[in-house]
């Protein structure tokens, strides 16, 4: 068993985020190897082939130099089909987020909450007003767009954002509607659609609206290429925008801002393009069978979901942080309760999609941990707990 006071008390002294997979690990201190559900990670991507060459290049990799931003940049967006004029990379899409919120966020930023922490908590940290949206629960969380520029009309925010799918529920506008939103919303100083989670949805790159944010003076979209590549720890990301828009951001940013690993990766792309297609279906497959299996549980509530991740309600009574604490201390499993994160509470846990061999360890350790009734350690909802439906009912007794 993993040590559970040294692991568990990681994230009791998080805010925001939770602690680092890294930092997990170093807790553990030898213990069982972490099953990760919470780090939006595309688990198909890159391929082992990948992987083999970029260890293979590792010692020129860390040893020189990486080409400047710009040069980078050209090769991305030759592979995107982009002008690389409209084409900024940043360190991560968090730099980007930092840098718009220095250069084009003046006094008020409007956002659906929950979503993504940086884009509320960056213009609070540097003293902007931030209008908050509550996602009404009672519609999954989904966005009504035509409110949402109501609320930000009566507020007066200049600038709103929207991620397209969102973090953490999953819910998505298709293309029409975001563009209906631009629309209503060209009169302000900006529109931000973050789309860092589109390539997962099922419609895939065909319901970004990265064409229109090139042809309009006051819209970026944000991507994010460490969750679609399944590379968080290389850090980088990138906007479109028009080209004085991204003129701006790319003026602030220093020459070198990319490093020799995200440099290979891009420069990898064009050779293995087939290859992150084909795992982008397959999690589009994985994502449908794990909400089947999510949706067995009485009392729990799963949202549809267009990202990588699922967002689901737990049963009355039960406290995510708990659950969290005893998925990781009694099986190794590694959950995102979102009790920190503003407009959602611990009821609610974002479960990474992750490949069919990994979620029958979580669904047997959900069952065992919210439904047992012997051992040492009792599920924590009472028994018995009858949901109505009687096949529901014997899969609980059986956990």
């Amino acid at each position: 068993m993993t040590d559970a006071g040294t692991v568990t008390a990681l994230f009791r002294a998080s805010t925001a985020h939770s602690p680092s997979y890294s930092a997990l690990n170093r807790a553990a201190d030898g213990g069982r190897p972490l099953v990760d559900f919470c780090v939006p990670c595309n688990p198909y991507f890159p391929t082992p082939e990948m992987y083999e060459e970029l260890g293979g290049r590792l010692r020129d990799i860390l040893t020189y130099y990486p080409s400047d931003a710009d040069t980078i940049t050209a090769e991305l967006s030759a592979v995107l089909g982009l002008n690389p004029q409209t084409v900024v990379m940043g360190n991560g899409s968090t730099e980007l987020i930092t840098w718009i919120d220095h250069l084009l966020v003046r006094d008020a930023l409007a956002v659906p909450v929950p979503t993504f922490g940086r884009w509320t908590d960056q213009s609070m940290e540097t003293g902007k007003r931030v209008d908050m949206y509550l996602l009404p629960e009672a519609d999954g969380f989904a966005l009504d767009p035509a409110a949402f520029v109501d609320f930000v009309r009566a507020r007066g925010s200049r600038t709103a954002v929207i991620c397209n799918p969102n973090n953490p529920d999953g819910g998505m506008l298709p293309r029409r509607s975001v563009l209906a939103l631009l629309d209503a919303l060209q009169n302000l100083d900006l529109v931000v659609v973050d789309e860092s989670f589109l390539e997962f949805a099922d419609a895939g790159p065909e319901s970004s609206v990265a064409d229109q944010a090139v042809l309009r003076p006051n819209v970026i979209v944000l991507r994010s290429l460490g969750k679609n590549f399944g590379l968080h720890g290389v850090r980088f990301g990138y906007l479109v925008a028009n080209p004085g828009l991204a003129g701006r951001v790319r003026a602030a940013l220093p020459k070198w801002n990319l490093n020799s690993f995200a440099e290979t990766v891009v420069f990898m792309l064009r050779q293995h393009r087939h290859a992150y297609d084909l795992s982008l279906r397959q999690v589009r497959r994985d994502r449908q069978e794990m909400i089947w299996h999510l949706g067995r549980f009485p009392g729990l509530t799963s949202y549809p979901s267009q990202g990588n991740f699922v967002y689901v309600r737990l049963p009355e009574g039960v406290d995510g942080a708990v659950l969290r604490d005893r998925l990781l201390a009694e099986h190794g499993i590694l959950v995102r309760e979102c009790g920190n994160k503003i407009g959602s509470s611990s009821r609610f846990l974002r479960l990474v999609v992750r490949p069919p061999v990994d979620v029958q360890p979580l669904i047997s350790s959900l069952e065992q941990t919210l439904y047992a009734t012997g051992g040492t350690n009792p599920g924590l909802l009472p028994v018995p707990y009858a949901s109505g439906n009687p096949a529901v009912d014997r899969l609980v007794m059986r956990a």
